[in-house]
């Protein structure tokens, strides 16, 4: 293995030894964000560490072992030979651990996330197509057991909807839909089409990591313009006869957020701010970005039909992701909510680049 990537390894083993001496000083169990983040941080270099640890013995094991393919004895050399390939096939799938262990971890892998889905380029049959999207989501969000929460919803004509945003809360639900992020279009004939010809729309989702108390960004309240209203929709009676939807408007950079799901002021209000809170972080976020890589693109592009991370083509009944070049002819099944087919090669595509980017900034000595 490169000996940069060793050191780096060797350096886990050290961090973890302060991490389990600082989970053992009285003053730790006193703030529990800093010891859930430490506990957080303990698990995830545990197996790494020993995972390490089998890969060194390993080492020793092979340097013993190959004293002995020499042996006049053959057969004793030939013993240590086939020894010598169980190691090395051994050592090379603990490599591939080791590997994943040096992947600098997302931040907020382990997070819920607001999903937002927006009509694009396209008229109704946009509207129609972010319907067909909601539904794929909250399938999948099913499938996965995740919670699913409508914040806002606002359809359009046919059935279809302008904007909807999701909260989804579970086990790796940012970590597997932050690849969501981008413009999705759509190929098919429209229902409105007379003359049978395929029209091209799109819509755009936003994924943004819900964020914690420890790392909400400051929101002034004088830069907030709160306005209540009746909500619309599902929810019975009550919503006609409350003002209990709330409309939030952040002055300095003019965003407006809503929430209309929940049955009290109060609740709508809390979940609105935290929507309103991960939006201006991903906002932050963003322009550091820009600034430290002029190369990155904005996480949503304008809804146009050119800029496009997927293309979903129902007369050949395809799925592609132009990012990694993946065309599956599955389509009733990914909008049915099999979106494990395309968010596994997007994983393993990245965990690929984010491998090569070790590599090149661990050239050997």
């Amino acid at each position: 293995m490169n000996p940069s990537l060793l050191a780096r390894l060797t350096a886990l083993g050290e961090r973890l030894a302060v991490i389990e001496h600082e989970l053992e000083q009285p003053e730790t169990s006193k703030d529990p964000q800093r010891l859930a983040k430490l506990a957080r941080e303990h698990s995830r270099l545990t197996p790494a560490v020993q995972t390490f640890s089998q890969y060194r013995q390993l080492d020793i094991e092979r340097a013993e072992v190959e004293a002995l393919t020499g042996n006049s004895d053959r057969k004793l050399a030939r013993l240590a030979t086939d020894e010598l390939k169980r190691i090395t096939a051994r050592q090379l799938a603990l490599e591939s651990t080791l590997l994943d262990a040096l992947i600098p971890p997302d931040p907020d892998e382990g997070r819920n996330l607001f999903l937002e889905i927006r009509a694009g380029t396209g008229g109704d049959e946009a509207g129609l197509f972010a319907g067909d999207l909601l539904r794929m989501y909250s399938r999948y969000a099913e499938t996965r057991g995740w919670q699913l929460e409508i914040v806002t919803l606002r359809e359009s004509e046919l059935g279809g909807i302008k904007e909807a945003v999701l909260r989804l809360a579970g086990a790796d639900a940012y970590a597997r839909l932050r690849f969501e992020s981008g413009t999705h279009r759509v190929q098919r004939v429209p229902r409105t089409e007379s003359q049978g010809r395929i029209h091209t729309s799109a819509c755009t989702v936003a994924v943004l990591p819900e964020m914690q108390a420890m790392d909400q960004i400051e929101i002034k309240t004088s830069d907030l313009r709160v306005d209540t209203y009746r909500a619309s929709g599902a929810g019975g009676q009550h919503v006609n006869r409350t003002d209990s939807a709330v409309r939030i408007t952040h002055r300095p950079s003019g965003l407006v957020v809503e929430c209309q799901d929940e049955r009290s002021q109060h609740q709508n209000r809390a979940r609105a701010m935290a929507l309103l809170s991960a939006r201006l972080l991903a906002a932050e976020r963003e322009r550091q970005s820009r600034e430290q890589s002029a190369e990155r693109k904005a996480q949503v592009g304008s809804g146009d039909r050119s800029e496009r991370i997927r293309t979903y083509n129902y007369p050949q009944g395809r799925v592609t992701d132009h990012r990694i070049g993946i065309t599956l002819y599955q389509l009733d099944s990914v909008l049915a909510g099999a979106l494990d087919l395309v968010i596994e090669p997007l994983i393993r595509a990245e965990r690929e680049r984010a491998i090569a980017a070790l590599a090149a900034d661990s050239p050997e000595d």
